[in-house]
């Protein structure tokens, strides 16, 4: 992959009907290059379904990514709730993999108030199980557990990146407005957004920073951290700026767009980058 692709979390809100295949041609023909499968409710889809999302995505060279359903939590108190978390992943992953998808995106876990570094043994131990399943199955997704908008959810870009470091098969997800809002407005600056990339290309290689995996938009937040997704017209993070810092650092890899009017912001981001390559 060479440069950024710019695309949508789930189908454009313009495709002709709200169906995947659609949504992958929507994309071709807005000029986008990607889209993420939005499977965060549930995973449903069959091997055939499959295939065909597969196909299509490769006829309009189309780059997917695949967003696992919310309901995960490997640092539940319930073990059932741990198990069926396992299950959803692998869920996502498998599906993904049929339908040509290589990054699966989803939220780890939450602290529950218990330290930090205890939430980071048992997310790693249970993703290290995880990607041994899919290495046996010869899956070669690449898990992407997502920098987090709360400061009660697990998914600082340090443990991301630990997590990168130790267990193979998995990369970190970078959302910089959940950053932004888990932060409580900070991490909205040239030297901020550079700071995070020089943690990934310090702690993972400048290959990394070649094959990266984002998430952006506007957002609000309060001392809680996220609040809600808005459009970026709408909201405080100073996108221009991290679009500079993506140029600076030469990275690759995916852009998907969460804010609600999806394939407008996406638009304006590849617009951006376009213009500021010189």
């Amino acid at each position: 992959m060479s440069g950024l692709l710019f695309g949508t979390a789930g189908i454009p809100r313009s495709a002709s009907q709200p169906h995947t295949t659609d949504g992958i041609a929507r994309i071709r023909g807005l000029g986008l290059g990607c889209m993420e499968l939005a499977w965060v409710q549930k995973v449903s889809i069959g091997e055939a379904k499959a295939a065909e999302i597969k196909a299509v995505a490769r006829e309009h060279d189309v780059v997917l990514s695949v967003h696992a359903p919310y309901y995960i939590n490997l640092n539940s108190r319930d073990s059932k709730i741990v198990a069926a978390s396992r299950e959803r992943l692998l869920a996502a992953a498998r599906k993904g993999w049929l339908a040509g998808a290589r990054n699966i995106v989803f939220h780890a876990a939450s602290y529950h108030d218990d330290p930090p570094e205890g939430v980071y043994e048992r997310v790693r131990e249970h993703l290290r199980e995880i990607t041994g399943i899919l290495g046996e199955e010869h899956n070669g997704v690449m898990l992407r557990p997502e920098t987090t908008g709360k400061p009660s959810q697990f998914g600082t870009v340090e443990e991301l990146i630990a997590l990168s470091r130790e267990v193979p098969g998995v990369g970190p997800c970078v959302d910089f407005a959940h950053l932004h809002a888990r932060s409580g407005g900070a991490c909205n600056s040239p030297e901020e957004f550079a700071h995070v990339l020089r943690l990934i290309e310090e702690g993972l290689g400048r290959a990394a920073l070649g094959d990266m995996h984002i998430h952006v938009s506007g957002i609000e937040y309060t001392d809680k951290g996220e609040r809600e997704h808005l459009n970026l017209a709408e909201a405080d993070l100073r996108y221009r700026e991290l679009v500079q810092v993506w140029r600076e650092f030469d990275i690759g890899g995916m852009v998907i767009c969460e804010s609600p009017n999806l394939e407008e912001d996406a638009l304006t981001l590849q617009a951006l980058y376009w213009q500021m390559g010189g």
